[in-house]
């Protein structure tokens, strides 16, 4: 049996693992700690994955390499490129197929539903890290080195999933408590579920019809924060959801204390105007329907209220 090899213990490479492992396939599931969820078809190694060498060897006769880490958000530029360049590596030197998990931020700042199709024209330096990535992966694979895939998904919903909703909202609306958020609280917003960003990377990584290119992930429609915020309170029984607009100089003052503040400044856009994510194309060709959005709001609050308690 092929085993499939993930990066990454966080909500979606959790999930990932977990489904394959479900499904009878054989999981190994590398983690600097070496941690990961428990279940008897999980083999879980610690390992550097940013030693190409090292993942090269773990990832020795896999079907496939899956891209689920998250390096801190504000070390993006220092340590996404050294992963980058050993998952390449370790892609080219094992044969298995890599598909990485991805995001929007590459397509910049834009005024539609955002597709496949469009260019990638990054507005920040964020972005910029993220479109160098898949630009290095899609010429490895043009020229015959890997074989290769990116799935792109918005801000996840999900239990353990960190957005600016669910560490900055959804806490305090599960306390009955105000929420502040420095965005336009009700534009439509893309919510992504981590359940659904893996089915569709399995899905991607079993078809090579699917490989050289990117996905989006099966999202339901596009739901304002102040809309999500009021359904998450009826879901969990707590009071009347109140969110009021953070001012953006709040944000700046954070942001000298906090790095991942500071971070979101850069990317402001994505939560001040329309921001929609358009995955038809991975439903038509994968037949995987999103995640109804009461769905992914329960499990992401039954995930808040089980960290709580521990």
């Amino acid at each position: 049996m092929s085993v499939h090899v993930i990066v990454g213990a966080g909500p979606v490479g959790t999930a990932t693992a977990r489904l394959l492992a479900d499904k009878g396939e054989q999981v190994r599931l590398l983690t600097r700690s070496g941690g990961g969820p428990e279940h008897p078809g999980i083999e879980r190694r610690a390992a550097d994955a940013s030693d190409a060498d090292a993942l090269a060897r773990h990832a020795e006769g896999a079907l496939a390499l899956y891209c689920c880490a998250g390096p801190a958000y504000h070390r993006w530029t220092t340590d996404w490129p050294p992963l980058g360049t050993a998952l390449l590596r370790a892609a080219e030197l094992s044969g298995a197929v890599l598909v990485t998990t991805g995001n929007l931020y590459g397509y910049g700042q834009v005024n539609t539903p955002m597709t496949e199709q469009l260019p990638q024209r990054p507005n920040s330096v964020k972005g910029q890290v993220r479109a160098a990535l898949w630009a290095d992966a899609l010429a490895a694979h043009q020229a015959g080195r890997i074989r290769t895939a990116e799935v792109r998904g918005s801000d996840y919903l999900g239990a353990g999933s960190m957005s600016p909703f669910s560490v900055m909202v959804l806490p305090k609306v599960l306390a009955g408590r105000r929420a502040s958020m420095p965005a336009d609280l009700d534009a439509p917003h893309s919510w992504t579920y981590v359940g659904d960003v893996a089915r569709t990377l399995t899905a991607v990584a079993t078809d090579k019809n699917a490989w050289g290119r990117p996905w989006h992930v099966p999202t339901a429609p596009a739901l304002s924060i102040r809309a999500l915020a009021i359904r998450a309170a009826e879901l969990a029984e707590a009071p009347s959801a109140r969110v009021t607009k953070m001012p953006t100089f709040l944000l700046r003052f954070a942001g000298l204390i906090n790095p991942a503040a500071r971070e979101m400044l850069e990317i402001q856009y994505q939560l001040q105007q329309p921001f929609i994510l358009d995955s038809t194309a991975a439903t038509a060709a994968f037949g995987i329907e999103p995640t109804p959005t009461d769905d992914a709001l329960r499990d992401t609050i039954n995930g808040l209220r089980t960290s709580a308690t521990r």
